[in-house]
Order: structure tokens, then C-alpha cells, then sequence
């Protein structure tokens, strides 16, 4: 028996269960997040006798007699002013770390009510950020000090909401106070827990599965296998090649793969069982690289086949998708260029590290199915687990929770299917989740790619033509793979204007962890080639990386390399004239070494794929009732449309809710991905909001329309790639960024500057918000991350992917370009969340060239401040 006192009450605890565990489950006290497990991230964190300490990694007994202090413990003054603070400074995205921030706030302020800002660094050095790059959390734990210091009074809350204001984000408050509940912060008193039986080798023949020993262990209520499955037991988005369970007789295809699945009454009881169930194997040999993959005889991934699209396919030589992009004679150009730089660069794959690991919940719904998800498209998870259970989708549905982060690590599937499955075949609930090392072996990552690169200019340093031939590793599983691909080659040669390019790219089955969407999409990829070589370009010619750059941007009524016509909102360069003083400045500054590279980046899915954004609006109880399946992942789109609904209709913010996705009332806004949420479905609302407007022009009244809805969809008619059109319009609109990475004598960071061209910015400090933490994630890429495999298996925790710290992020200057028509789609908003991380990596490669010769082809960079 252990006595603990949590939050000024006293608990008797009789089993010595890691402290987790115990706030979590027992006490359900949600602020405590179980972000790793392992004790790198400190979402756990909690006070212990006025010290922060990561609750995952001791048990209650080491805590007896010891005062405990969670979020939920402070009082209603403290949660007042960090819940104002946070929310005021922006520092609120995804929200899954907030709570930890929180408390290693409090610790620091009850010591030393006003620190610095290397002081709130260092308070939180062991709190890992993968949304927001930091900046704002410093600037909320600053005020929050500034408030308590001076016992300041808070202002009383304005619920003017207007297009370009920097509101509050409509979460901020429950995700700083632990409130919001994320999957795994649903409980019921009748759950039951499911665990995986994952593949213990990357390929391997199952030969049997005993599963006898595991149904008489206690607490043990089923084990399912592949046969149990009553549907179509492969799924994916694109490709279904993806199957739920090996059967025995089959191969597995990465160390990730189910053989089996434990349901049982307690999480503990699950991975006892997930032990006792014997798979007999033989193991084969993997196919771990994309040179393996391709060579003729290798070992065919899916030589089995499988379907997309309603057609059959059987790989050839492991190719899963080929994409080119052809225009104009670029062999002729570069023949004719004056200067021309080629190379080969790697790039790793990476890992997302989103703080919320995945849960999904299922709940037997009469001969139906619901699931709690945290996933980034509610509808793609509404049809691939009807195809699961085999059943019609009206049976399904779909309740989106509170998602901790996503960065297109959470478009597939996951532990959603096996939630439902389990659910659907026991008829109780069922909690399916990973934990945080299961996450990393399982779900898709960037790809790695092999790109060879070569583009040339005149005498003047005009682009003549370029050529690159991309060669991907897609894993085990399709994913987004093609889509991926085919961005790298669309966007490979850059925001500039020329024509003459000559792209081919090729994706290959292996059998490592499958890849997929990653923030950027496979630009980050190509963007660090092509930039690269665009700064050797300049020295060979004679000029700057900023002057090629700005002969080079594209401007309204040009075309880009992919022949679109560039429209009267383009900025890119603007984007350059807002860094030209702190480049030459840094140019000059001998103490310095300054990188350069601009990157552009579509919103939407676009080459005539269907796209199109909805939001309709339900009126109840004088309020309006926005609901849309557009996933929010901490990007902001409930925000952004409160925004865009209040400036529509002029009303102001305490009339609007912006519901979580729900298949039961939110039309399909399709996946949150390619930028596309605030341009499509914003405008959705737009067009849903003036329908209001001219009722309550009418003079009606919010009460009056009771039980009205107002429908509101948007789409845009784009062309296919390849499209003979002289200008095909390939995307809705492009965003435009260049970014500055500056670093000091010793190769340390010292500042990084941001220029994004955002059409119009919604809610400013959100995008700043967007742009800081895209910069923090670009700068691991560059320089800290890594993702190393060895036979199919990665080789990597949590804690030695690299992740940046706020100890070691820059100090960051943002420029905001708004140049778009102001009335036009989604009031001229632009696509923001994937371009931040593109041009970050090829800008520090530029830095390090500049300070020791030394020209890199490969990432994370080597032999620098951050790696040797």
C-alpha cells in the first residue's frame, strides 16, 4: 500500500504501477500525456515537491509521502493567466505538449519570477515541440511571468473575430488545461484493451501462429488473426496492398506487419498475452534498397499483386509508381548553357515524431461500428474500415477526437481498422493503441531519396533548362508514394521561370517501413537538390544567391517550369526583397556565414484530381454550428474558419462553434494534406456564410433560422499532369517562401529569416506560428535528424531522432508577403503548413559551404556544429 498525495488529496494505491499509468487511468487526470514512454519527451511531466519530473519512467512508490502537482492541481488563478498566456502568445497548435510546457513554466516562475529568455529555454530543454519551433511557448511563459509578477488583471475577452486579427485559437484554453481529450483520453467502464502481434522480422514466411497460450491467460477476452477478418482484409489509400493481418503461408513485409491481435480488460493483460501467441517463421531475406529493389531477379515485394482503382497490378521490378514532367528540349539548353552545376544527393527518410502517439477507440454501435480516431481524414478511415468489416458504410462512423499533431504521418491507417475490427467481432469497446516505439516502426515516413540534379544559366545567370532523375524508396506499402513522387518532380525546378526540364522520377517497393505524406511531400526532397545547385550556379557565374534567385523568381504572367502561368498574387519576388538587407548585411559580416533558398509549394491536390473543401452551417439555439471533416491537427483550420464565418457574416466569435469532424453531420472536406483545409474549405465556409449573411440581411434572426442549414462546397477544375496545353493550370495557387539560415564563427545558429508569401494571412501570429515551428522541423532535417535501418528495422528511439530542442532553436525573423486579391477564394488565403520546412535544409547546406568550402550532397549534414 502506498500513500501519495496528488493535487492536495491523499491516495491509496495497493499496485506498484508506473506513475503514468496511475494519474492517467486511475485517476483519469488527461493533462499528463504519454507521449514516448520512455522519458525524452515530457508531455508526462508533472511537479514533485516543486521539481519537474517525467512521470513515464518511475513507479508510484518512489512518490510516497512526496507532494504531486498536474495541471489539473493549479489553482484558478494560475490556470487563468497560463491558459491567457498561451493562448494569447500563439502558442497553442496541436497542444499535446502544452501541459508539460506548462509545468516546467510554473517550476521556473515559483523559483524566479523573471526570467530570461535563456532562462525559459533552459526550463524546457526537456520538453520536446514538434509543432511550434518554440518561439511562441517562450513568449507565453515570459507573459505568463510578467502577469504574475506584476499581479496583473486580465483583460475581458472580446469576441470580435474578424480576417487578419490575431485571435485566440478555439482550443487554446482546454489543451493548455490538459481539457481537451485527445483518443487516448477516452475512457469507458466496460473498454477493453487490443495489442498488436507485430512481425518480428522486415520478411519473413509465417509458417504458424499458436495462439492457444494467449486465450487462457487472465484477463484474455479474444485473439484475432487474419482469418477473423470478415472483409477485405488489404487496405490503403491509393494502392490496396496493405493487409490487415498475415496469414499464415504468407511473407511479411516489414517489421511493422500484424500477425495477430490481443483484446483483453487491462492494457497490462494485453501485452502479457501479446507475448504467449507463437508465430514459427522463416526468416527470408529483405529487400532494403532501392538499387536491390530494381535489379532484375530481386525478390518481388508484392509479387502476390494487388488492386488500385479497380486494376489488377503485379509489380515489375519493384516499381510502385513512375512520374515525369517533360518541357521543352532541356538536353538542347543545357548543351547550350554557359554554366551548368550537377550532383547526386541523399536524403534519409524521417520520422514524423507527432507528440500524440496513435490510439483509436471502437464502440460496437447496434450491428455497427463508431470510432474515436486521431486521424487527419475522417473519411478515408469511413471507407477503408467498411471495406474492413464488410459491411455498408452507412454502419460506420467516424468521431474525430482532439488530434496531438499529424504532419501526414496520420493519413493512413493505423490502429483505427484493428480498433473496429476488435470492437465490431467482441461487441464491447476497444482501445487499440501504439506505443511510442511501435509508432516509429509502423507508421509511413518521409521518403528517403536518391536524386541526380543537373541545371544551367547563360552568361547573365538566366535558367536555361535542368534535368533530374529521382529515385524513391517507398517501403513496404504504396501509401502516398505516387503523389509524393509526382510533387517532387512537379516542383523540381523551383519558383523560377524557365521552361526546358526533363524529370523523371521512379518509386520502389522495399521492405523497410513503409513512406508516406510528410510535411512538404516530397519537395523538401527535391528543393534541397535543386537549391543547392542553384547557389554553386551562382558562384560559377558570378553572382550572389540572392541576385540568380531574383533575375530568376517568377512573376505574374510568367510561366513556371511546369508551364502554369504565374497569376497576379504570385510573391516570390517579394519574398526576396524582404531578406536583401539581411542578406547583405550577413554577406559582409565576417563573423557570419549566410545561406540562401526559396521554395514554392501548391495548395491542394490539384492535376485534375477532385478536391473540392466543404462546411455547411447549422443553426441551434441561436448559435452557428460550423461542421466540416476538415482535420485539425494544430494547423488551425477551426480557427480559420471561425475567422472567415465572422467576417462573412458579422458576427462575432461567442456566436460560432466549430464542431470536430463527425461522419454522422460533417460533409467529406477530404484529408488534411496538401495545404489545401484553409484554401477549400475555407472557402466552403465562405460560401456557406454568405448564404446567412442574406438571411440575416433579411433581418432573421440567429433564432429565428432555428434548424436551418446552410451548404457551402468549393472545388477548382485543374488539368493532368502531362496536360498538352501550352499554360495547363496545374494547381489552384502556389505559395512562395525564401528563408535565410545565418550562422556564427563556430557554425552555431544564430538567426534565421522567413520570408512566406501567404496570399492573405487569416490570423497573422498563427501563420508566424506555422512558419516557426516549419523552421524548427527544417533545421532538424538539415542538420540533427536521422533515421537509420538496419535489415528493415529502424534504429532509432524517441530520444536519438535527433528532434530539435528550444535550447537549440535560432532566433527567427518572419516576414509575412500578402499580395492576393483580397476578395478573392478563401478572402486570397494561401496554403501555409507544408512549405515552412521546405527551403530551411538547402539554406543551411548554403551556410556551411560558405564557412568551410565544403559543398554536401547528403542529409543530416556532416561535420558540422550539430554532427560530426
Amino acid at each position: 500500500m502506498y500513500l501519495l498525495n496528488i493535487n492536495g488529496n491523499t491516495y491509496e494505491i495497493e499496485q506498484d504501477k508506473k506513475l503514468m499509468d496511475y494519474l492517467r487511468d486511475d485517476l483519469h487526470l488527461t493533462s499528463v500525456k504519454n507521449g514516448c514512454n520512455e522519458g525524452a519527451c515530457g508531455a508526462c511531466s508533472i511537479l514533485v515537491d516543486g521539481k519537474v519530473v517525467k512521470s513515464c519512467v518511475m513507479k508510484v512508490s518512489k512518490f510516497a509521502g512526496k507532494e504531486i502537482i498536474t495541471v489539473e492541481g493549479l489553482t484558478e488563478r494560475e490556470k487563468d493567466v497560463y491558459s491567457y498566456a498561451f493562448g494569447k502568445a500563439g502558442a497553442v497548435q496541436c497542444g499535446f505538449c502544452i501541459p508539460g510546457m506548462v509545468i516546467s513554466a510554473k517550476c521556473l516562475i515559483d523559483k524566479n519570477d523573471n526570467p530570461t529568455k535563456d532562462d525559459v529555454k533552459k526550463a524546457i530543454k526537456n520538453n520536446i515541440c514538434r509543432c511550434t519551433g518554440y518561439v511562441k511557448i517562450e513568449e507565453a511563459i515570459l507573459l505568463a511571468a510578467e502577469i504574475l509578477r506584476n499581479n496583473q488583471d486580465l483583460p475581458e475577452v472580446d469576441y470580435t473575430v474578424k480576417i487578419g486579427m490575431d485571435i485566440f485559437r478555439v482550443d487554446s484554453k482546454d489543451k493548455t488545461l490538459g481539457k481537451a481529450k485527445y483518443a487516448d483520453d477516452y475512457h469507458y467502464d466496460d473498454i477493453l484493451y487490443g495489442k498488436n502481434v507485430f512481425s518480428g522480422y522486415a520478411r519473413a514466411k509465417v509458417l504458424s501462429v499458436d495462439i492457444s497460450d494467449a486465450l487462457i491467460m487472465p484477463g484474455v477476452a479474444a485473439v484475432f488473426t487474419a482469418k477473423d477478418i470478415p472483409g477485405n482484409r488489404y487496405i490503403g489509400h491509393l494502392a490496396h496492398d496493405w493487409p490487415g493481418m498475415i496469414d499464415v503461408g504468407e511473407q511479411t513485409k516489414c517489421i511493422g506487419d500484424t500477425i495477430a491481435m490481443v483484446v483483453a480488460e487491462s492494457r497490462e493483460q494485453a501485452e502479457e498475452a501479446v507475448k504467449a501467441v507463437k508465430v514459427e517463421y522463416e526468416v527470408l531475406q529483405p529487400v532494403t534498397t532501392v538499387e536491390e529493389a530494381m535489379t532484375p531477379g530481386a525478390h518481388q515485394v508484392h509479387s502476390e499483386g494487388y488492386t488500385m482503382f479497380g486494376k489488377f497490378i503485379v509489380p515489375e521490378n519493384n516499381l510502385y509508381s513512375h512520374q515525369e514532367m517533360k518541357r521543352g528540349d532541356a538536353e538542347t539548353a543545357l548543351a547550350d548553357s554557359k554554366y551548368v552545376a550537377e550532383g547526386t544527393f541523399e536524403v534519409p527518410a524521417t520520422e514524423h515524431a507527432f507528440l500524440e502517439p496513435e490510439t483509436a477507440i471502437g464502440i460496437p454501435d447496434n450491428d455497427g461500428i463508431t470510432v474515436i480516431t486521431g486521424g487527419q481524414g475522417i473519411y478515408d478511415e469511413y471507407n477503408e474500415i467498411s471495406e474492413y468489416l464488410g459491411i455498408p458504410r452507412e454502419k460506420v462512423r467516424i468521431q474525430s477526437a482532439v488530434v496531438g499533431g499529424g504532419f501526414g504521418g496520420k493519413e493512413d491507417m493505423s490502429v483505427q481498422h484493428q480498433a473496429a475490427l476488435c470492437a465490431y467481432l467482441i461487441k464491447r469497446p476497444v482501445k487499440v493503441s501504439f506505443s511510442r516505439q511501435e509508432s516509429i516502426n509502423y507508421h509511413p515516413k518521409r521518403h528517403a531519396m536518391k536524386m541526380h540534379f543537373k541545371i544551367g544559366c547563360d552568361e547573365n545567370g538566366i535558367f536555361r533548362g535542368m534535368k533530374a532523375r529521382i529515385v524513391s524508396d517507398t517501403g513496404a506499402y504504396g501509401s502516398l508514394g505516387g503523389p509524393v513522387l509526382q510533387r517532387a518532380c512537379t516542383h523540381a525546378g523551383g519558383p523560377y521561370n524557365y521552361q526546358n526540364v526533363d524529370i523523371e522520377g521512379n518509386a520502389y517497393y522495399t521492405n523497410n517501413p513503409p513512406a508516406g505524406a510528410f510535411r512538404g511531400f516530397g519537395v523538401t526532397q527535391s528543393a534541397f537538390a535543386i537549391e543547392c545547385l542553384i547557389n554553386e550556379l551562382a558562384e560559377k557565374s558570378g553572382l550572389s544567391g540572392w541576385e540568380i534567385r531574383y533575375k530568376n523568381a517568377i512573376r505574374t504572367g510568367q510561366s513556371l517550369p511546369n508551364g502554369q502561368m504565374a497569376d497576379n498574387g504570385t510573391g516570390m519576388a517579394e519574398t526576396l526583397e524582404a531578406v536583401k538587407d539581411d542578406f547583405e548585411k550577413y554577406e559582409k559580416d565576417p563573423n557570419y556565414h549566410v545561406g540562401i533558398a526559396c521554395a514554392m509549394k501548391n495548395a491542394g491536390l490539384g492535376v485534375s484530381v477532385p478536391d473540392p473543401g466543404r462546411c455547411n452551417l447549422f443553426i441551434s439555439n441561436g448559435k452557428v454550428y460550423a461542421r466540416s471533416s476538415a482535420g485539425a491537427i494544430g494547423q488551425g483550420i477551426q480557427t480559420v474558419l471561425m475567422q472567415i464565418i465572422c467576417e462573412t457574416t458579422a458576427l462575432t466569435g461567442d456566436k460560432v462553434v466549430v464542431e470536430h469532424p463527425d461522419t454522422k453531420f460533417a460533409p467529406d472536406a477530404g484529408t488534411t494534406t496538401a495545404s489545401r483545409q484553409t484554401t477549400f474549405t475555407g472557402e466552403a465556409a465562405r460560401i456557406a456564410s454568405l448564404q446567412l449573411k442574406a438571411e440575416i440581411e433579411k433581418g432573421n434572426s440567429l433564432e429565428s433560422l432555428e434548424g436551418t442549414e446552410f451548404i457551402g462546397e468549393f472545388d477548382f477544375k485543374t488539368d493532368p499532369l502531362g496536360s498538352p496545353k501550352s499554360n495547363p493550370v496545374s494547381h489552384i495557387s502556389y505559395g512562395y517562401a525564401t528563408q535565410l539560415v545565418v550562422i556564427d564563427s563556430e557554425g552555431k545558429l544564430h538567426k534565421v529569416i522567413a520570408a512566406h508569401d501567404v496570399g492573405r494571412a487569416i490570423n497573422p501570429k498563427a501563420a508566424r506560428g506555422q512558419i516557426e515551428g516549419g523552421i524548427a522541423m527544417s533545421l532538424g532535417y538539415g542538420l540533427t535528424e536521422d533515421f537509420p535501418i538496419k535489415d528493415g528495422v529502424p534504429q532509432v528511439k524517441f530520444g536519438t531522432l535527433g528532434l530539435f530542442k528550444a535550447t537549440q532553436m535560432p532566433d527567427v525573423e518572419i516576414h509575412l508577403i500578402e499580395k492576393n486579391n483580397l476578395n478573392g477564394v478563401a478572402y486570397g488565403a494561401k496554403g501555409l503548413g507544408e512549405i515552412v520546412v521546405i527551403p530551411g535544409a538547402p539554406a543551411c547546406q548554403n551556410a556551411y559551404y560558405k564557412k568551410d568550402g565544403i559543398f554536401r550532397y547528403k542529409l543530416p549534414l556532416q561535420n558540422t556544429f550539430y554532427k560530426k
